[in-house]
């Protein structure tokens, strides 16, 4: 046998070649950019169906590949579902620590300059709101959605605040955004769907500063 054909990628083996294949392991000429491919069309699946009626078949035939090759790749559909929200969440994970460097009494702006940003961006607009449709209808989307912020996002800010109710402090801070996201780009509620983001940072971040670092 010379090489791998299309069909090779999708999860067959050629018999007679000695070097038979467990089901999902991806042969020695598959892409690097398969993972990638995967997750891409993990994030439209879950965008435009939802979690529930998101299946592994359906990921893999919008990527192009075997079934066996999503498991290989990530396990079941909550793990490639918790692989999806990473990446959509890496710029607020790499944000997370930012936020209280600085006076920390400009924590509160800076934290909501960074979550309406990601929100304003379409390119991380687009598997944010997702990720946040698939959270709101099924319990095991919410399950990882709150793993990944409470563990990685939220903790981190609490870590820095250095007050016995940090955590409580940092969910509350969490929580006034996530009411002005869901009504602004979910809800598209007017007059706040169409108002300047700036003049939005304006109003919010001293509320949040007050959940921050308020007596």
């Amino acid at each position: 046998m010379t090489g791998a054909t299309a069909s090779d990628s999708a999860g067959a083996s050629a018999p007679g070649d000695g070097t038979a294949r467990r089901r999902g392991r991806p042969p020695r000429t598959e892409s690097a950019g398969t993972r990638d491919r995967i997750l891409d069309a993990a994030r439209e699946e879950f965008s435009v169906r939802g979690y529930e009626k998101t299946s592994v078949r359906g990921i893999a035939k919008a990527a192009g590949v075997d079934s066996a090759l999503v498991h290989h790749y990530f396990g079941t559909k909550e793990q490639v579902f918790e692989a999806a929200v990473e990446v959509a969440f890496a710029p607020a994970l790499a944000g997370a620590d930012a936020v209280l460097e600085g006076p920390l009494d400009e924590a509160g702006e800076r934290m909501t300059r960074m979550i309406i940003g990601l929100w304003e961006s379409p390119v991380t607009r687009v598997p944010l709101l997702a990720i946040v449709r698939s959270a709101v209808n099924n319990e095991t989307a919410a399950g990882v959605f709150r793993r990944l912020i409470a563990g990685q996002v939220l903790r981190r800010i609490a870590g820095q605040l250095d007050l016995p109710d940090a955590e409580l402090r940092a969910e509350l801070a969490a929580a006034q955004l996530v009411g002005v996201l869901m009504v602004r780009y979910v809800i598209r509620m007017e007059p706040l769907a169409s108002a300047d983001a700036e003049r939005i940072i304006e109003r919010v971040a001293p509320v949040v500063q007050g959940h921050l670092t308020g007596r």
